[in-house]
């Protein structure tokens, strides 16, 4: 068996570290595995670098007609027996398509939960023998958007939970950011677009200080709304309880050392971040949509509001705060369920598993 990943991000997170993870997975297991990617891209250099068979080709989303061209070209020389496409950006189109013409099975992975015209949803996917969703939240969508329920397979995301583990250093932390007086910290982890809900965290800021004044919020990321969020920010006054980190390569060592991550999404596929922060034994307060509540169980590991909800988030962020001893069981609780379900392990299988059925029912 020869399987094809096609993955069309440039960087090594969400998405595209999950297709890392998978490669070092399926070394175990029967098989040959190439990734295609786009030249110059982190995880090409990553991959190469720990010995993966890496194609790195121009890759410039939907409208780049050629990379049609170019996968064909890959799937032929290759020899290809399956094909796995994990992103989107073209990928998903493209990989499809290429697949299709040249008579080799195709399954697809879909890691959001946003919805799409009916008639994109019947062209792209009738592409596909599988569609894997990495939550059944985004699996439901899609069967509601017609994708017949026996193509769809639900194969969650992974954390590492060696590297995403309980014991962060407090006092560290608050010297990289000059917070000697802060308590608590509070970290949200997403790119700073509006589906991530980053203005309805900063409109409940003030009612969080009201009885935590010295509470501080750590915005790690970047995005499009970054200047507006700032502006907003100055605006309301919160210029010293907030802080925009920018990208940073150690969540890993800054997760762990936070009293609490907050995650007010619209819509979320799963979330990565907060997976990480469970494996880290952090408790979340987040929204109650898409893939999240998979991860973040109501008053289990977390607490769970509506979305948009600015109040509701401001009270579940104090209720956190106020009780310590639940907090640190909630914490407890996140790392089990971060081992037992999402482990690096049980995703392998689980997408190897969809490949030897799709062979053998699409030969």
């Amino acid at each position: 068996m020869k399987v094809i990943h096609v993955e069309s991000g440039r960087h090594l997170y969400g998405g595209a570290l999950q297709v890392k993870f998978l490669l070092d997975g399926l070394r175990a297991l029967a098989g040959e595995h190439v990734l295609v990617c786009p030249r110059s891209s982190e995880i090409a250099r990553v991959c190469e670098g720990v010995g993966h068979q890496v194609r790195a080709i121009p890759m410039s989303g939907e409208i780049d007609l050629r990379m049609l061209t170019r996968l064909r070209g890959v799937l032929k020389s290759e020899r290809a027996d399956l094909v796995h496409a994990h992103s989107r950006r073209g990928a998903d189109i493209w990989s499809g398509l290429a697949a299709r013409t040249l008579g080799v099975p195709a399954v697809v992975t879909r890691r959001v939960d946003n919805p799409e015209q009916a008639w994109v949803v019947r062209a792209k996917y009738g592409l596909y023998r599988r569609v894997i969703t990495i939550s059944q939240g985004i699996l439901d969508v899609l069967a509601s958007e017609g994708v017949p329920r026996a193509k769809l397979r639900c194969v969650p995301s992974a954390v590492d939970t060696d590297r995403y583990r309980p014991g962060g250093n407090r006092d560290w932390l608050r010297q990289e950011f000059g917070l000697a007086d802060a308590a608590p910290i509070i970290g949200m982890i997403a790119q700073l677009i509006p589906r991530k809900g980053h203005r309805v965290l900063i409109e409940a800021i003030p009612d969080v200080l009201t009885r935590y004044p010295r509470c501080r919020f750590l915005l790690f990321g970047k995005g499009a709304e970054e200047r507006a969020l700032r502006q907003l920010v100055e605006a309301t006054g919160l210029g010293k309880h907030v802080i925009f980190t920018g990208f940073r390569d150690d969540l890993d060592r800054l997760i762990p050392a936070l009293d609490l991550v907050v995650h007010p999404a619209f819509m979320e596929g799963l979330g990565v971040s907060l997976l990480q922060a469970a494996a880290s034994a952090v408790p979340i307060v987040a929204t109650r949509v898409g893939g999240i509540p998979e991860i973040v169980r109501h008053e289990d590991n977390g607490l769970l509001v509506e979305p948009g909800d600015v109040s509701g988030l401001a009270k579940a962020i104090a209720c956190v705060l106020a009780q310590p001893q639940l907090a640190e069981k909630m914490g407890r609780r996140g790392r089990e369920i971060a081992v037992t379900d999402f482990s690096i392990d049980a995703m392998v299988t689980a997408n190897y598993r969809v490949y030897r059925e799709t062979l053998e029912e699409f030969p």
